[in-house]
């Protein structure tokens, strides 16, 4: 009997994550947990659990004051209401994921701009009815914004950018993967707003070019996670730049940065000591000799952990010999790189 009136504690439920019974979760199940738990519950996830509508979470808001993680990731089935219901009662809220709600539009943005001023970590992803129109109401309210995620926002340009780098100084990361109309316009907005960038993904942003990575060394020497694949316009003189500035940079994914050469992996190896993760995958301009430097260079022997050459055709067994001073890299991919032989492989096994 103790145990059972421990178990129905609400005290003893603020973390509560359903993700592995997401089949099972239907409205009444998250209705009956906020009664039980009301303001003792701070942090919780229905991510991917499809049954859980409007109604239901307006309950959950309306019983759980003091919210301040929700993710809503997956949940296809809510709307504007919800964020409504948010606004309306949860006012403590910092992070919220809505990914793949794709019924949200600009209103949900506005309400969680008037009900949530802590908002500080907000994931819009594949919310593509979403337009500067949204972006333009939430940084209004909700500057303290520190993490943003756009990813898949199709209807986004520059405009929207412009709003953020002027009311988020405090942004640190930013994903704005295959937001395609995006260009130089918007992104220098954001370097030259948001000093304490530290990640930022614009792959698939194909229209950006070197002006980009000269105002991230110039604005934003935190950085340390650049995505920029299938970004074909960037060049090594835009690398040398940004290496040169920012020295805290451990994550790079360059894949299908068509035009960039062995002089970037050259200015990477002498600035970066820090880097962990490379990405080259389709980099055909890449050679052993770049590697080379990669190998000798100060990131090479405890930090170096990822390098990904897919599809770089130049790439022979030397540059194998040449990492094998990396102890800590655990994952080389070398797909469909044509002149690697097996032999080499077991050397560097």
């Amino acid at each position: 009997k103790a145990w059972n009136v421990l178990a129905l504690d609400g005290s003893n439920w603020q973390r509560i994550d359903l993700f592995d019974f997401q089949r099972d979760i239907e409205g009444r199940v998250v209705e009956n947990i906020s009664k039980r738990c009301g303001g003792f519950l701070r942090k919780l996830s229905l991510r991917g659990c499809l049954g859980v509508g409007d109604n239901a979470l307006r309950t959950f808001a309306q019983n759980c004051r003091n919210i301040e993680v929700l993710n809503l990731n997956g949940c296809t089935k809510i709307t504007d209401a919800t964020c409504t219901s948010l606004s309306k009662f949860c006012s403590k809220l910092r992070h919220l994921d809505l990914a793949s709600c794709t019924s949200i539009t600009n209103l949900s943005l506005k309400a969680l701009s008037e009900g949530c001023p802590l908002l500080e970590q907000l994931i819009i992803s594949w919310c593509d009815q979403v337009t500067k129109d949204g972006i333009q109401a939430l940084v209004r309210g909700c500057g303290g914004l520190r993490a943003l995620s756009l990813k898949g926002c199709s209807q986004l340009e520059d405009e929207a950018l412009k709003f953020i780098g002027a009311h988020c100084p405090e942004l640190v990361t930013l994903n704005l993967q295959t937001c395609m109309q995006i260009t130089d316009d918007g992104l220098i907005t954001i370097c030259r707003g948001c000093h304490k960038l530290q990640s930022l993904c614009a792959s698939g942003c194909s229209n950006i070019t070197d002006a980009i990575l000269n105002a991230l060394g110039q604005n934003c020497p935190r950085l340390r996670i650049l995505e920029v694949a299938r970004c074909s316009q960037l060049t090594d003189v835009g690398f040398t730049t940004l290496a040169r500035n920012c020295h805290e940079l451990e994550k790079m994914d360059l894949e299908e940065c068509v035009q960039i050469t062995d002089s970037t992996l050259i200015q990477l190896s002498i600035h970066c000591p820090r880097l962990q993760v490379l990405s080259l995958s389709h980099c055909e301009l890449i050679t052993d000799d770049g590697i080379r430097h990669l190998g000798n260079g100060a990131c090479a022997h405890d930090r170096l952990e990822v390098i990904e050459l897919d599809n770089c055709p130049l790439i022979t067994d030397a540059s194998l010999e040449h990492l094998k001073s990396c102890h800590s890299l655990e994952r080389i991919e070398l797909y469909d790189c044509q002149q690697i032989t097996r032999a080499g492989i077991k050397r560097l096994r």
